[in-house]
């Protein structure tokens, strides 16, 4: 392993994440078995304690899991000039096996890790803690990937080596190559270009509709989730390439670079921080009904979709702009 002081950040981290989310598990499948709010035995009693133990901890853990997913990207971009045939953190994630699975996996669990803490959220501005059983087998379903995600990271850590020769961007995202990240890279731009629009179209209106009316909660949330998946294969198909200026040059890592004004932070936290909230939007929608948060949840839904529609706008003003200004051109 490296022992550059980024990856030691990420290799702690991740120890001490997985320790409290497996100490929180422990608790919830407790508060699962036991816990009756009518109840006022001192099991209970201890159960409530728990509660507010367990969601002060995960409330944490979550949040430095959603700050090492663009840390280990970081980190990944910074070391690729240790590698002979990395340009930029794609060369440095192919070093070994364990590089793209590990972002995939920080990937699923930053989206999952945001959803908890919006339905823990909602949860603790109740009085009756109406949705405990719920979070918390939500968490319990998550250990698994958290855990795994862990040992992944740290497979891939533990076995970066400065003597590895490795691919570069360009031949990963090249669409003449097979693979995932050739066939997002071979997907017709034009096609893909209108898709982008009108997914970040509809989420936009629908949000604001749904800001305004309270109804369409539903269907906003399902537009915000395939919004965010048809940015990113777009991301990798056409927009990247309007950032280089290239025709063939696809890759989704160089625009965290310097040479690009760093510009791919401000993308991916936007289209990130957007997408959890406005899936969040769908989490807590079954909800709205229940006494205790009648008030509570379309306040905060609407507070949601106010973020999603604002990010997912700075998302596509930003890319947008690019695409008008630049110098390059796909027709």
């Amino acid at each position: 392993m490296i022992l550059h002081p980024a990856v030691l950040a990420l290799f702690i981290s991740s120890l001490l994440i997985g320790f409290m989310v497996l100490y929180a598990a422990l608790h919830a499948a407790r508060i699962v078995r036991w816990w009756d709010s009518r109840s006022g035995s001192e099991l209970q009693l201890r159960l409530e304690r728990d509660t507010y133990l367990v969601s002060t901890l995960l409330a944490y853990a979550f949040g430095f899991q959603l700050l090492s997913f663009f840390l280990y990207i970081f980190t990944a971009d910074t070391l690729h000039s240790l590698f002979v045939g990395a340009m930029c953190a794609a060369g440095t994630l192919q070093v070994n096996g364990y590089g793209y699975p590990a972002l995939v996996l920080k990937l699923t669990n930053f989206l999952l890790a945001g959803l908890w803490l919006i339905m823990n959220y909602t949860d603790n501005r109740a009085y009756d803690y109406p949705l405990i059983r719920k979070k918390y087998v939500f968490l319990l379903a998550l250990v698994p990937f958290i855990v795994t995600e862990m040992a992944v990271q740290g497979l891939y850590l533990s076995g970066l080596r400065a003597d590895i020769i490795t691919s570069c961007c360009g031949s990963l995202f090249s669409a003449d190559n097979n693979g995932v990240t050739s066939d997002l890279a071979a997907l017709p731009a034009l096609p893909l270009e209108i898709a982008f629009y009108a997914s970040m179209g509809a989420t936009l209106l629908l949000g604001l509709w749904f800001i305004r009316k309270g109804r369409g909660g539903y269907l906003f949330s399902l537009s915000a989730g395939t919004a965010f998946f048809v940015a990113i294969a777009s991301l990798i198909s056409f927009i990247s390439l309007y950032f280089y200026e290239m025709p063939s040059h696809h890759c989704p890592f160089d625009i965290l670079q310097k040479e690009y004004g760093f510009i791919g932070y401000p993308l991916y936290l936007a289209l990130l921080a957007g997408g959890v909230a406005g899936m969040g939007v769908g989490v807590i929608m079954p909800f709205r009904k229940r006494e205790s948060l009648r008030e509570v949840v379309p306040q905060l839904q609407k507070r949601l979709a106010a973020a999603t529609v604002a990010l997912y706008f700075l998302f596509t003003a930003i890319v947008t702009y690019r695409m008008v200004f630049s110098d390059f051109t796909m027709r």
